[in-house]
């Protein structure tokens, strides 16, 4: 199912083709992940890191509890976005040797990641709430405001350690 597929004809659909991109999103970033957990150089960043899977898989739960509130099946559809995002975040992370200039380069990746997030989360969030579905935005809130804290985290990390090391 394409964006602008024949079979998006009402809000509803839209938001259940939106909850299957952001449940494809989740699960990619819980295998990528790992990944960066093992490249990361800095103990609080990789701490960080962990962390932050540990929420992804909590977030993919409350997903999978918004597919069943609204009584659909729990299912992904492709999202070229993340994928794109990902793809990038791997190919500039295999390019640094200096461990510091790569960790200012995993935290850049892992923010484009948070913002496609709270892009997704926000608009679900909205959405919901113009379909009568209050239940659905207050589970989809718990994974924003934690989408929202890691951002906030990976931007403190950033400005008052990581990226002062990558530039000496």
């Amino acid at each position: 199912m394409g964006f602008f597929s024949k079979d998006i004809k009402t809000l509803d659909d839209l938001f259940v083709h939106t909850l299957r991109d952001i449940y494809y999103a989740e699960k990619q970033i819980e295998k990528a992940l790992p990944k960066m957990i093992d490249k990361a150089t800095d103990p609080q960043l990789k701490a960080g890191f962990e962390k932050h899977l540990d929420q992804t898989r909590g977030h993919v739960e409350r997903v999978e509890q918004v597919f069943e509130l609204h009584g659909v099946k729990a299912k992904e559809v492709n999202c070229p976005a993340i994928d794109g995002i990902l793809e990038e975040a791997d190919d500039v992370s295999g390019d640094v040797d200096d461990k510091e200039v790569l960790d200012a380069a995993l935290i850049a990746s892992a923010q484009a990641v948070e913002h496609y997030e709270m892009t997704r989360y926000g608009t679900l969030i909205a959405w919901a709430k113009q379909l009568g579905r209050t239940d659905c935005a207050n589970v989809l809130a718990k994974n924003l405001k934690e989408e929202q804290a890691t951002d906030r985290k990976l931007t403190e990390m950033a400005e008052s350690k990581i990226n002062l090391q990558a530039a000496e």
